[in-house]
Parts: structure tokens; sequence; C-alpha cells
């Protein structure tokens, strides 16, 4: 038996060369000491390939259409044989995929691993990281159920707010006007085929370059990054180093092995996420909320006033990125010590605190303080005195919606959403269509769960609420006391 494995072996090497490709590779010298905080990456990697293996099989079973998805995910976990541990094994490993991620860039930025000569190294797992945070949300809205469909409208919002070219990237995003089948066949094309695509042509390179750049060594303090001088230091360091095969191989491995047992503890123990209800907006007990990582961004979204959004949805995520990429070309040399880095310590206490706190007001924050608290308040009554029938339907329409529970009127009703009293100063016709069927901010789209005529009428309505009253005094009157 033996001998027939070793024929196989041989008979595959001789024609596809594996042992001349990937001996290098696993004697290549690393320097000597690297520690535990170096597997990070390693794990990482891990959970990307038992991300692939489990969702190979969920997708052979799940339904990319609205009308089946959620159904398809209930069969999974209720009827499919151990289809529930598969969706949970999925989940949990994309958990830890984006933990590790986090450690591994972690350790990089106290270790100062990011500087000279390994920009580009550092650039492709900025890349890395942003694309894992895209399978991590479009995964999540593959979900098809209300936390999917509030995702998606706040998603669908920030990207409308980007200038110029918003509504079109909205369009092109959700596959139509509103959140619909097509929409879901966007994301389960972005899950399934660009973003892992994307994230092995990031790998390939980001493996490629930590082999021929070498694994950075142990930051010492007093020993600073020069260009000049570095890589003669490096290349003595390896000189007096080890292969990477077995000692630190087998560090990687065990801790690799170790991040899998503990995602399959996970799933056997809490299952898989979700689906935790129908996606449908008209319903007003619906407590929507995104995975874990992006809590604090629903707690800010949740927590800050509305002229706020627009800055949290757009500029932090512009200045965060740009943070990131320009790091190693500002700070590539110097000392890569932590104990001579105090400020770049600091920086990365504060960040996980600041994330601590948001992630933990993002548990407590309530997605609407009383979904039913403003349902029986009517529209005030000088909003609908001298309105026109369509007006007057439209203001039923606010009324029956619940819209109240969102917006205030007159200072009265919920503040998820701005004050409408003086909406139409502030939007014309034709933007208030848009905000109803297409929705934005923390709104999501109406453009399904309200007829023409309704939209017609609420618009009507809306475009009343600001503009003076027939036959009240004009402000220059009432300022020279007439």
């Amino acid at each position: 038996m033996r001998s027939i494995v070793g024929n196989v072996v041989g008979w595959l090497d001789d024609r596809l060369g594996l042992r001349s490709a990937m001996l290098p590779i696993l004697v290549h010298p690393v320097p000597r000491g690297l520690g535990w905080f170096y597997v990070f990456g390693s794990a990482t990697l891990s959970m990307f390939v038992l991300q692939i293996i489990t969702g190979i099989c969920l997708a052979v079973v799940y339904v990319p259409s609205a009308a089946d998805a959620y159904t398809s995910l209930e069969y999974l976990n209720t009827e499919q044989p151990l289809g529930w541990l598969l969706r949970a094994v999925h989940y949990w490993s994309a958990t830890g995929m984006v933990v590790m991620l986090v450690c591994h860039a972690t350790r990089v930025v106290l270790m100062g691993a990011f500087k000279y000569p390994r920009e580009l190294t550092w650039l492709l797992g900025v890349g890395l990281l942003f694309v894992t945070l895209g399978l991590a949300f479009t995964g999540q809205v593959l979900r098809w159920d209300q936390d999917a469909y509030w995702g998606v409208g706040v998603g669908a919002a920030m990207t409308g707010r980007v200038p110029v070219i918003g509504p079109a990237l909205v369009h092109v995003l959700l596959g139509g006007p509103n959140i619909g089948g097509e929409t879901l066949s966007r994301f389960f094309g972005l899950h399934v085929f660009v973003l892992p695509a994307l994230a092995i042509l990031l790998l390939v390179p980001h493996l490629y370059l930590v082999v021929r750049q070498g694994i950075s060594s142990r930051p010492r303090a007093g020993r600073p990054v020069d260009p000049q001088t570095y890589d003669a230091e490096y290349s003595k360091e390896l000189a007096e180093g080890e292969p990477f095969f077995p000692y630190d191989f087998m560090k990687d491995a065990l801790f690799s092995a170790c991040c899998v047992l503990v995602v399959f503890a996970l799933a056997i123990s809490f299952g898989p996420k979700g689906p935790s209800g129908p996606p449908d907006p008209t319903l007003i007990a619906a407590e929507p909320r995104p995975d874990w990582y992006f809590l604090p961004l629903f707690a800010l979204l949740a927590l800050s006033p509305p002229q706020m959004e627009t800055a949290i949805m757009l500029v932090m995520p512009v200045v965060g990125i740009a943070i990131l990429v320009l790091l190693p070309f500002v700070a590539g040399k110097g000392e890569r010590s932590p104990r001579r880095r105090p400020a770049t310590v600091l920086i990365v206490l504060l960040f996980f605190a600041v994330y601590g706190v948001l992630w933990w007001l993002g548990n407590v924050a309530p997605w609407s303080p009383d979904m039913n608290a403003w349902s029986g308040t009517p529209v005030p009554e000088q909003m609908v005195k001298d309105l026109s029938p369509q007006q007057l339907q439209g203001a039923a329409v606010f009324q029956n919606k619940t819209c109240r529970n969102c917006h205030a009127l007159d200072g009265a009703g919920g503040k998820r959403g701005p004050d409408l009293t003086t909406v139409s100063t502030r939007l014309v016709r034709d933007e208030l269509i848009r905000q109803v069927i297409q929705g934005g901010g923390n709104m999501p789209a109406y453009g399904k769960q309200l007829s023409p005529a309704e939209v017609e009428a609420l618009v009507s309505f809306l475009s009343t609420l600001g503009k003076p009253v027939a036959g009240a005094p004009e402000p220059a009157d009432v300022a020279a006391g007439k």
C-alpha cells in the first residue's frame, strides 16, 4: 500500500513539480525566536479555506431568489441532515476569520512590520481586510431576513450619499430602484464569485511577498529601520536564522488546528446565525441588528443626530482607508519596538476601547425608541387644515403607515428619522418621491409597500409641511406687530 501511494505521489511530482516548487517555500529561512504572535496570519488563511469549503456546500442548497432564499435557509436549519452544522461552521469561521485578521493586523502595527521593505505586503493586507468585511456584509444579506433587509437599506443609503454618482451606484447595487430579488442576486454574485476571487487575487501576491521579503523579526528597542542598512542587517539575521519547516510551520499548524476546533465547538454549542424573520419593512416590531463586526457603525448611526449621518457614512470610511494606506509611507522607517512607539500603542488601545464601547452601545441602542409609541398620535390639526383631498389622503397614508414612529411632526414623534415639520423647505417634490421609494439614511425603501397613488398623495402632503398656512400672517407682519 505504501509503495502504491509513493508511486502515485512520485507520478504527480514528476508532472507537476510540486516538490521543487513547495520545498523552497517550506525551508525558506526565517529569523529566530518569532514566537506565537506570528501565527495569526496562518490562522486567518485556515478560516478562509474553511469558509470556501462550507460556502461551496451551502451553495448547493441555497436558492438565491427573494421568494425562496429565506425558506432554503430554514430548510438547511431544520430538514437537511447536518445543514444547521454547515451553516453554523460557515458563520463561526467567518467570525474567526475577522478576529484572526484583526489580530494579525494589530500585531503588524504594534511590531512595525509594515515598515520598509514591506509596504506593498501591508497594502495587500489592507485590501484583504476590506474584502473580508465585504464578505461578512454580503453574507449577512444572503440570510434575507429582517437584519439583511435593513442592512441593505443602510448600505444603499451610504452609497447613495456619494457625491454625483451616488444614485447611479445605488441603482447598480440594488439592481433597480428598490430592494428586491435583483438585489439578492447582486449580493449572491458578490459573495460567492466576486469577493472570493478578489480575495484570492490579493492573497496570492501577499503570500508571495511574505516569502520574498521574509518575515519581519521580533522588534528590538534601539534598532530602528533604516532603508540604507536594513537589507544587509536582515540578510545577516536570516543567515543566523532557521528554516520555516518544521518548528515555525508546526506552530502555525497547531494554532490553526486549535482555531478550527474552536469554530466547531462554537458551531455545535450556539448553532447557525438566523434567519431571524422574514424581510418585511412593514413589521414595526422588528429589531434588526447587524452582525457583531458592524455593531459600532450601527451604534453611531442609531445614536448620532441626523445631521451627522453623512459625515459618518462618507467621511469616516475615507479617513480610515487613507490612514491605513498612508501608514507605511508616513512611518516607513524608524523604531519598530512598541516600547519606543508609545503613541502607536496608545492609538491602538484607544481604537479598541472606542470599538468596545460602541459595540456595547450597538447591543443596547434601540433600533427605534418605541416603534408603537406614536401610532395613536394623530397628525396635528393645523397641518391638515385647508388641505386638498389628495393632500388629506397623504396625511392618512402618513398616519396609517406609522411614519410618525420614526419622524416627528411639530416636535412630537419618533426620533429615528429627521423631524418632518418643515421638510418641504429641505426637499423638493422629486427628492421626496425618491426618498419614499428608494429610502436613504436609516429609512428603508417603501417603493413596493405603497401604491403609486399612495406615494403621490404622501408626497403631496409632505410638500405642504413647512409652507405658510393660508391666511396666516407673514413673518414680516408679525415682526411689525401687525
